[in-house]
């Protein structure tokens, strides 16, 4: 018997499709995920985002753009509180992006982000009406 038939199955990735297995992007060398001398609030949240980012970072490449598509295009085309929730969860999501990112961003990047953050806020009270 040889040892490959030993190896337990539950490390084999097989597509449904027969083709090759999928492959997962290289992440990042180095201590990419934390930010040096950080508070321990940044601390807190870069430890818990770790999982989501890489979880992100090995989905296909398609699956982030579609999907906020989607969710914009929902928040815009649904009336009253369900567009404001999309809208204000997408906002969330770019929130949690910008925070993480902050550090390594210039004024201008940083100004951009607020903008689309704010933008998202203000069409989500738009959408619930309460403006």
């Amino acid at each position: 018997m040889s040892s490959e038939r030993n190896e337990p199955e539950q490390n084999r990735s097989t597509p449904r499709n027969g083709g090759d297995p999928p492959r997962s992007r290289p992440l990042p060398q180095g201590d990419t995920f934390y930010t040096p001398d950080a508070g321990p609030l940044r601390r807190e949240i870069e430890r818990r985002s770790a999982v989501p980012l890489v979880w992100l970072h090995n989905a296909p490449r398609w699956i982030l753009p579609v999907s906020m598509a989607a969710v914009f295009v929902g928040g815009l085309l649904l009336a009253g509180i369900a567009g404001a929730v999309l809208l204000t969860l997408l906002a969330a999501f770019f929130g949690w992006l910008a925070f993480l990112a902050w550090p390594n961003l210039r004024t201008g990047e940083r100004a951009m982000r607020v903008i689309v953050i704010v933008t998202l806020v203000t069409l989500g009270l738009l959408q619930s009406g309460a403006f």
